[in-house]
């Protein structure tokens, strides 16, 4: 997302805001103690606790650019796991609706921040922290605002934990159903470990909707057992393949190098003897970029540019396939709650070539026959409750706003009671889902 598209977005989530809390917001500027305590303070052996358990709680206003509002957030620091299974903390905020609390009505927001600085989570930017990328999560007030409209109590975790493990999506997963765990269970929110629940996320959060919904049914059965539907867009299934398609491409190469910094980060990898004195450069200088830091401003980036001569081929380095595999979709469990899917196909509008083999159209970094595949998968694995869209015209950032139209009001229709529709049968054939490069 460029600068202005940022700024056009968090001013429209602070009109939107305004709007819910009833009046003009208040120009206060952030009064909040200083927060890096409460995100990274020192911690009782965190092995000694349940996935979930609470470990601090505060209340305070939902800043915006680090305006408060009227609108009030808990903020949550809990107990949860990391991509390599080994206990950790983080931290969730929970945003209150005006009108008080449904504990019948929560959704989870999956927020597409896509950083490798944990300064740019939501919590901060919640609590009232100023910075470049955490301005992404900013923007996305606006369709949290719509939800906290039609009082609903929307749950926002750090997916990416707080070392910023970028694209480790099985730890995004279970950072999210710890989120709602430690969400419904502490007192100030207003909900209960009853508390019917909706998985809702974009590109980097539909990273987190996707683990979080194939993870919930042996990682949180208890979670699983309320949750009812699953909304996303633009995802991110065979990572491996998502590396060839977007290899060299004019907006989104340059985030193909943060997902490998934040594969090594998050599954302790040390790729320095893979790279040249080039890449070496740019993974220092992306060490603790954000999105907003890299979206088409490393045009033309290849892997085979970073990498020795020996190197050239990811197949060559054997961390690297090993792991991508980890975080694959196509080789996770199956969902077992109704989903929603929408997937742009037009990426060439974002630079993005469509034509290399095996590969397929997309919408510039997400690949429509892997998710149609995965979509297909998941059909033929007992879950029917499968509704897959494809955009056929649109790339990946116009293909979020008809995308969150659709996807909003068919999480509201599950809330509503209604059937789950299924478009199984007419999905079209995608990729192999089989591991790759």
């Amino acid at each position: 997302m460029g600068t202005g598209r940022v700024t056009l977005a968090v001013a429209a989530a602070a009109a939107a805001v305004t709007m819910l809390a009833g009046g003009t917001v208040p120009p206060v500027a952030n009064a909040a103690p200083d927060n890096s305590f409460f995100f990274s303070g020192e911690q009782a052996p965190l092995g000694s606790y349940a996935p979930g358990t609470v470990l601090a709680s505060r209340v305070l206003p939902y800043h915006l650019r680090g305006i408060a509002t009227p609108l009030t957030a808990v903020q949550i620091r809990y107990r949860t796991t990391d991509a390599q299974g080994r206990p950790s903390a983080n931290v969730t905020s929970v945003l209150l609706p005006p009108g008080g609390v449904d504990p019948s009505r929560v959704v989870t927001y999956g927020s597409a921040y896509d950083s490798l600085n944990p300064e740019h989570g939501p919590s901060r930017s919640i609590a009232g922290n100023v910075s470049f990328g955490g301005a992404i999560a900013d923007s996305e007030g606006a369709v949290m605002g719509l939800f906290l409209a039609q009082g609903f109590t929307v749950i926002v975790p750090d997916t990416e934990g707080q070392s910023a493990n970028f694209a480790a999506g099985p730890e995004y997963g279970m950072n999210t159903l710890d989120a709602i765990r430690a969400a419904t269970t502490t007192a100030a929110t207003g909900l209960n470990p009853a508390s019917r629940v909706g998985l809702f996320g974009y590109s980097g959060g539909a990273i987190a909707t996707n683990w979080a919904a194939a993870l919930a049914p042996e990682y949180a059965p208890e979670v699983n057992a309320n949750l009812v539907g699953v909304a996303e867009g633009g995802v991110l299934a065979n990572p491996a393949r998502n590396l060839r398609y977007i290899d060299g491409s004019l907006g989104w190469a340059g985030v193909a190098a943060m997902a490998i910094i934040g594969i090594a980060r998050s599954y302790d990898i040390d790729f320095t003897p893979y790279l040249n004195d080039f890449g070496a450069r740019i993974a220092a200088q992306l060490s603790s970029a954000s999105i907003a830091n890299v979206l088409f401003q490393y045009p033309g980036l290849t892997w085979a540019q970073l990498t020795k001569p020996e190197f050239a081929n990811p197949n060559s380095v054997p961390p690297f396939v090993e792991t991508v595999a980890k975080i694959d979709l196509g080789l996770a469990p199956t969902p077992t709650v109704p989903m929603f899917i929408g997937q742009g196909a037009n990426g060439i509008l974002e630079g993005t070539e469509g034509t290399k083999p095996g590969v397929g159209p997309g919408d510039g970094v997400m690949i429509a026959g892997d998710v149609r595949a995965l979509a297909r998968q998941y059909c033929d694995t007992g879950n029917t409750t499968i509704t897959y869209h494809q955009y056929d015209a649109l790339s990946h950032i116009p293909a979020l706003t008809v995308w969150s139209v659709e996807a909003t009001t068919w999480l509201l229709d599950r809330f509503a009671g209604k059937p789950a529709p299924n478009n199984c049968a007419s999905i079209a054939p995608g990729n192999s889902l089989a591991p790759e490069l």
